[in-house]
């Protein structure tokens, strides 16, 4: 059991994690009692958040929340931190390994990676066609079909298909509005009442993009999250996932039934539109 010294082993999993917190909780002062009540029932924001919301989150100072971490076992808020990410993502390894990796498979000539990359798009379609949910994938379209605006946030690689999609919407003469943080300006205050928010995010999943669906679903707007699993941080309420897993080749994931996903969406919301 860990003590208040922060000499404990820390927790190797997430489910670890739950353990010691209720072990730990009620014998710890008021203030990490907070930060213990807080990630117990947020424990999927630790991925995803940084120390400072995650305090504000629980009432405490950043200080508090660092030190809490220590309680558990852990060196730090990053250590703790990468334990979440790690548990909510396959666990790449970095690019320069991946790529080394390759040269020394031989499977690095430009024909091989093509030869490899549309079977690995082939395997990521089959899943796709084989595992989405009509009724979630209608529900979708009935929310954004309906929206005043449909407002798009996806970043880093995640960000192709928000583009995609506002350039559909556009030529579709859809109202629908890109953020992608230029300049880290934060445009939530646009959103208004009767609009949509659809989302892109992977594993280990984008702080601010997270955010922002959080935003619109504690406002009351109807949000749509193209995502890789249903139980990672947006499986909150008010936030309809719709999930699409991508195959990797040397630990490479391209985008082909995600845009193959977003491209039916598009049109699924333009013919809607158009026939009303």
């Amino acid at each position: 059991m860990a003590s208040e010294s922060g000499t404990a082993e820390a927790p190797q999993s997430v489910e670890e994690f739950r353990e010691r917190l209720q072990a730990v909780g009620p014998g710890l002062p008021r203030r990490m009692r907070d930060c213990a009540a807080y990630l117990e029932r947020n424990a999927d924001r630790v991925a995803v958040s940084t120390v400072a919301q995650l305090a504000e989150g629980a009432g405490v100072a950043p200080s508090a929340m660092m030190r809490f971490c220590q309680v558990l076992g852990f060196s730090g808020f990053s250590e703790m931190q990468r334990m979440f990410r790690e548990a909510y993502s396959p666990g790449l390894p970095d690019y320069s390994t991946r790529l080394g990796l390759l040269r020394e498979e031989g499977r690095d000539s430009p024909s091989a990676l093509l030869a490899e990359f549309i079977e690995s798009g082939r395997t990521s379609l089959e899943n796709l066609a084989g595992s989405i949910e009509p009724a979630a994938l209608e529900a979708a379209v009935r929310v954004l079909t309906g929206a005043g605006v449909i407002h798009l946030a996806g970043l880093r690689r995640a960000f192709p298909v928000a583009a995609y999609l506002a350039y559909a919407f556009e030529k579709m003469e859809i109202p629908a509005m890109l953020h992608d943080q230029t300049g880290r300006l934060d445009h939530r205050h646009a959103m208004r009442p009767g609009d949509a928010l659809l989302v892109i995010t992977f594993a280990p999943y984008t702080p601010e993009t997270v955010a922002m669906a959080e935003s619109a679903a504690a406002a009351g707007l109807p949000v749509v999250a193209i995502t890789d699993t249903a139980g990672g941080p947006l499986a909150k309420p008010g936030i309809l996932p719709l999930c699409v897993t991508e195959a990797d080749f040397g630990a490479f994931r391209a985008l082909s039934a995600t845009l193959s996903l977003a491209i039916a969406l598009a049109v699924a919301i333009g013919t809607r539109r158009n026939s009303a």
